[in-house]
């Protein structure tokens, strides 16, 4: 029962850090003349990452690794079958030229760099153990710096509506600031102590924990966020959001993590990394079903319905 408790309470702590962080260190900037499309694409982008990327950092370190790889994988799962799924059951979600040919291609990109990185012995320089290597972190970052130059290049050539920023005294926005540093920390650290032994008690593996509780538990934001969009017809920026969160969770998140601490890939990940591919080209096709490029309902059915599919193979497989 603590462990459960120390989970539930690191996610709340993470991601209510998280937003002061974001809120704070955006307010900040915009006193420093930084436009409102500067921090979208970088504090506000960044920000939403950074409750994977405390929970991955403190797994790192504790050598839970199967924990760090389960979130990333279970959060792009997520994103994609269950927030977007969810979101165009509300309304048909339509979508950009640049999320099309921008966001979506990078996130297969991540995916297919992934595999090859973590499966040693595919590009014949590894043995029966599969390892995502300190060199494989550092590649996935030059990856992630890329990613963000290009977007500032698309950005400037087709602007996209930005929330502004809201602009606070620079006492709350240095203390926002401070105070979500140290709750990334402290959440971070009671959500990984409390998923590790919540899954010795059950006789769960780590990676099931990491694909399921912690990883929809991250993810909430974006769904809450997704339906609201949906509602309001913003729904290109909802899926920008999403899109985005995939790509920075595997360049950023694991990049980072990996750079820390080499993790090893094991096979049973395959299977998840085989459905973040699976999702990412249903999404991609469910879009073209359409004119103007659209998720539909339709399409968000069989999304939901292979998520709950797949935390039921989960759970029966441990």
């Amino acid at each position: 029962m603590l462990h459960l408790l120390f989970l539930i309470a690191g996610l709340g702590l993470t991601l209510m850090a998280a937003n002061w962080l974001v809120d704070g260190s955006a307010s900040i900037a915009k006193r420093l003349n930084v436009s409102d499309m500067v921090i979208g694409l970088t504090i506000v982008a960044l920000g939403t990452s950074t409750p994977e990327l405390a929970i991955n950092i403190f797994s790192a370190i504790e050598g839970s690794t199967a924990l760090a790889i389960g979130n990333v994988l279970g959060s792009n799962i997520a994103n994609i079958l269950l927030i977007l799924g969810v979101a165009s059951l509300v309304g048909p979600l339509v979508v950009s030229q640049n999320t099309i040919w921008k966001d979506i291609p990078f996130s297969f990109m991540g995916v297919l760099v992934l595999g090859f990185m973590a499966n040693d012995m595919w590009s014949g320089v590894g043995d029966e153990t599969n390892f995502i290597s300190r060199t494989d972190g550092l590649i996935l970052l030059c990856f992630l710096v890329i990613f963000i130059v290009y977007t500032f290049e698309m950005a400037r050539s087709y602007p996209q509506e930005t929330e502004e920023v809201a602009v606070m005294s620079v006492g709350k926005s240095i203390l926002l600031t401070l105070v979500g540093i140290v709750g990334l920390f402290i959440g971070g650290k009671l959500l990984v102590d409390g998923a590790i032994g919540l899954a010795e008690m059950a006789g769960i593996s780590e990676r099931v924990i990491g694909l399921t509780v912690v990883a929809i538990g991250t993810s909430l934001p974006e769904l809450a966020a997704a339906v609201v969009a949906a509602k309001k017809g913003k729904t290109d920026l909802a899926i920008g959001n999403v899109m985005g969160s995939n790509i920075l969770n595997i360049f950023l998140i694991l990049g980072v993590t990996a750079t820390i601490h080499p993790m090893p890939f094991e096979a049973a990940a395959n299977l998840d990394l085989s459905l973040v591919m699976l999702a990412s080209l249903l999404l991609f096709g469910a879009i073209f079903m359409y004119n103007p490029r659209r998720i539909g309902k339709r399409a968000g059915v069989i999304f939901v319905a292979l998520y709950i599919i797949y935390l039921v193979v989960l759970v029966v497989m441990k």
